[in-house]
């Protein structure tokens, strides 16, 4: 099965420029395309892996793509999807996201050879102004740009000379890459079609307009209740372990809703068709399994943090699900509890009502030492029901924390100092 036709059963095309013209390149020979990220911030997040699983598919399929990393565009600041002035960064916050995100990508798919890394800021940086604005900037036509979406969403608020001229700086990559790297194909989500339509109209007036260039851009992902992919009480997923944990990042996937599984499972996994297949008809028949879950969030961890995290991620939930917490060791508690309620405690045994307190798990001793007695407190996984207990918090964890635990769920974390 060829690239484009893998990509659409995936539901992984919303729009293509020239569909026939760019699935008769594929055919002829291997192409370069490119797919960019602005250095926003220090971490991509699950929204990204989106059109950068495309690019492994690409190479995969064995095309050579380029990743951008926007050292120049993020210094300018991407109006798409936004409906306020985005705040500039400063060069030196702007450089350190370029690093980071650089060695994000390198861990991600630095074992592919066939995808290159590169940055914006490498081709733009000695572009005067003066050449920027005779040589680009007279090609393109205001009332174009104003028509663009993502520029015509802006208008009622007011938009900046600044952001306006993001477009021409992103043609100009596509430009700037297809005339040094022969790159025919920009893949982006689906708020860039403005963004890259201006590119390959810079292309067919400068170069001409036979010159075969393409734009693909991804759906917009929703999950089945409306609400927007990638999202959780606490926030965007991380791809960096420091923002978002390994065992986090599992049981984000393993969490998802049978209605949304499959479709992850097409978009996120290198998975084969008839394995998909197989574990869509077990979300039908044996759901309460999990099996399309626990092969989602198998893939998708190891694609991004390998595959010991995996086994790692998957023994501290055996361990939760038995309430055998004193297994853990000091570096899967932090992983585990991550975001939870966090306090200090000293090294010295406490009472465990005064401890509760102080953990902020009860408000008060009267209801401490009914839970206690009710049998709803444990302390490192182990039920108590003394309410005289003295509680040594050295005694698990390397001495580094202890854990309380009211009723099933509730869950408090304390640095042991």
């Amino acid at each position: 099965m060829d690239i484009l036709t893998d990509l659409q059963w995936r539901g992984a095309i919303n729009q293509v420029t020239d569909l026939p013209g760019l699935t008769q390149e594929l055919q002829e020979h291997p192409i370069a395309l490119y797919c960019g990220v602005d250095p926003t911030g220090p971490s991509m997040h699950i929204g990204h892996l989106i059109p950068f699983m495309l690019m492994e598919r690409f190479a995969r399929a064995g095309n050579y793509p380029y990743i951008v990393i926007g050292g120049a565009t993020g210094s300018i600041g991407d109006p798409s999807g936004r409906a306020t002035e985005r705040q500039l960064q400063t060069k030196q916050q702007v450089q350190a996201n370029v690093t980071a995100l650089t060695k994000q990508m390198q861990q991600l798919f630095g074992a592919n050879s066939n995808i290159k890394i590169v940055n914006n800021y490498d081709w733009t940086k000695d572009l005067s102004l003066l050449d920027f604005l005779r040589d680009y900037g007279k090609h393109f036509n205001v009332n174009t740009m104003l028509n663009k979406e993502v520029v015509a969403t802006r208008l009622d608020q007011g938009i900046s000379f600044t952001e306006f001229t993001y477009q021409i700086l992103q043609a100009y990559d596509f430009l700037t890459l297809n005339q040094k790297h022969h790159v025919q194909l920009q893949v982006g989500g689906a708020d860039q079609w403005g963004n890259i339509t201006a590119g390959i109209d810079l292309i067919h007036k400068l170069v001409g307009r036979k010159q075969p260039v393409f734009g693909l851009t991804i759906p917009l992902m929703l999950k089945a209740d409306g609400t927007k992919f990638g999202k959780t009480a606490g926030g965007a997923v991380w791809l960096d372990p420091q923002k978002t944990t390994p065992y986090e990042f599992y049981q984000f996937w393993y969490n998802q809703d049978d209605r949304d599984v499959v479709k992850y499972l097409k978009f996120f996994t290198f998975l084969s068709h008839a394995e998909i297949d197989e574990l869509a008809k077990k979300v039908e028949q044996t759901p309460w399994k999990r099996d399309a879950q626990r092969a989602l969030a198998e893939n998708v961890t190891e694609f991004v943090h390998g595959h010991a995290a995996v086994e790692n991620a998957e023994r501290i939930a055996q361990l939760l699900f038995t309430n055998n917490l004193q297994k853990l060791t000091a570096d899967e508690v932090q992983q585990v509890f991550h975001s939870v309620p966090t306090t200090t405690i000293a090294k010295t045994p406490h009472n465990l009502v005064d401890l509760l307190l102080t953990m902020q798990v009860e408000t008060s001793k009267r209801q401490a030492r009914e839970d206690i007695k009710n049998g709803a407190i444990r302390i490192n996984g182990i039920k108590i029901t003394d309410t005289n207990a003295q509680i040594d918090p050295q005694s698990n964890f390397d001495g580094r924390y202890l854990i309380a635990q009211r009723g099933k769920k509730k869950h408090f974390l304390a640095q042991v100092q």
